[in-house]
């Protein structure tokens, strides 16, 4: 007689509510807490009420589907995770949690920004990706915990990197901005701007990532972005915070110098957070000709290729035309994708989220 050990597939009810019970806790802190863990930035963006319905919607899809997975009995150990952190959320006042007016403060966290960001980028990406992913591979994919990580320290830290990115591209623009040149910039209609902002960050962005690549202590840092070995919409978040603050910096410097508008740079903001996410996603729609005039998935996704032909290709973030430009475009004409992701040496690059923020700072081991 032989026994065959089958492994019980996850139960999406105690998953999500596992997501929706610790965001919904971690709301709770933000109405209790809202001048150190709410970002004042982001807290213009929505309103007290919609940040309460998204709340209440949270808490009762917690309550409901950890429920129903417990009782039957799947995945009860992450329900019950769900279920409790939604118990304690309504037990620390839940959506009736009052506040006075928040004062300013010089630092703030961006937990808010983590919270609804997460809530509403996996209630889009998730379904499409399973709808219409070109891989079949589960949100809960390997090193899943360590991308969430990354999502979660670059959301929380958000002001403290715009502190680092304002600061540095503020002293630059103080020594070479050209008041004349502003005010020509300025005075172009709002899509031009936008087109033309688009165009110089992409560039900047494009150069700088190519000596990512080409500069071994640049590589080392730029390394964990391309150690993912699946690719989905969470996928891009893996990037060192070193690089973070590195590119943001050279991608806004050229914009701040040349005296973009706020309504252009805030456009062009909307563009990145919404094309980083689109480039890494699983998804296997074809787009045709768009592919050579918008950075795409399967654009993207050959630059994360883990084949030789592909190492030195494909870096621009929006505009392929940049890679036209450079002589590094390399898109195969037969719709194929990649059958592999991730660094050429996995090794190389180590697994766990305090590992990688360390590993570019070590000696390089001989061999």
């Amino acid at each position: 007689m032989s026994f065959v050990m089958t492994t019980a597939p996850r139960s999406w009810f105690a998953y999500i509510s596992g997501l929706l019970g610790v965001l919904s806790l971690l709301g709770v802190l933000c109405f209790h807490f809202p001048e150190l863990l709410t970002s004042r930035d982001f807290r213009n963006v929505y309103t007290e009420t919609f940040a309460r319905q998204v709340l209440l919607i949270g808490l009762m899809a917690a309550f409901v589907l950890g429920t129903l997975a417990i009782l039957r009995g799947r995945n009860r150990g992450v329900a019950m995770l769900g279920v409790g952190c939604a118990t304690l959320a309504v037990l620390l006042g839940g959506t009736q949690v009052e506040f006075d007016a928040i004062n300013p403060t010089p630092y703030s966290l961006g937990l808010d920004w983590f919270v609804i960001s997460l809530f509403f980028s996996a209630l889009v990406f998730v379904p499409i990706e399973r709808m219409l992913g070109r891989s079949d591979q589960s949100p809960l994919r390997p090193q899943w915990r360590t991308d969430i990580a990354y999502f979660f320290l670059s959301h929380l830290l958000v002001q403290f990197i715009l502190i680092a990115v304002t600061t540095s591209t503020s002293t630059v623009d103080a020594l070479v901005a050209s008041q004349l040149m502003k005010a020509a910039i300025q005075a172009l209609p709002l899509w031009l701007q936008f087109l033309l902002a688009v165009f110089f960050a992409d560039l900047f962005q494009s150069l700088l990532h190519r000596m990512y690549h080409n500069l071994p202590w640049l590589w080392r840092f730029h390394a964990i972005h391309h150690s993912s070995q699946q690719m989905d919409w969470l996928a891009g978040s893996r990037m060192h915070l070193f690089e973070v603050v590195l590119t943001r910096s050279a991608v806004l410097l050229p914009l701040v110098v040349l005296g973009f508008s706020t309504s252009a740079l805030n456009a062009y903001v909307l563009l990145v957070g919404l094309q980083a996410v689109l480039a890494h996603a699983n998804l296997r729609t074809r787009f045709g000709w768009l592919e050579r005039v918008l950075v795409l998935p399967r654009y993207h996704h050959w630059h994360h290729a883990r084949e030789k032909g592909y190492i030195d290709v494909n870096y621009a973030i929006h505009l392929p035309l940049i890679d036209m430009m450079m002589g590094t475009f390399k898109l195969p004409r037969d719709d194929s994708w990649p059958q592999e992701y991730g660094v050429m040496k996995s090794e190389s690059v180590p697994d766990s989220f305090i590992k990688q923020q360390v590993s570019p700072f070590l000696p390089v081991r001989p061999g």
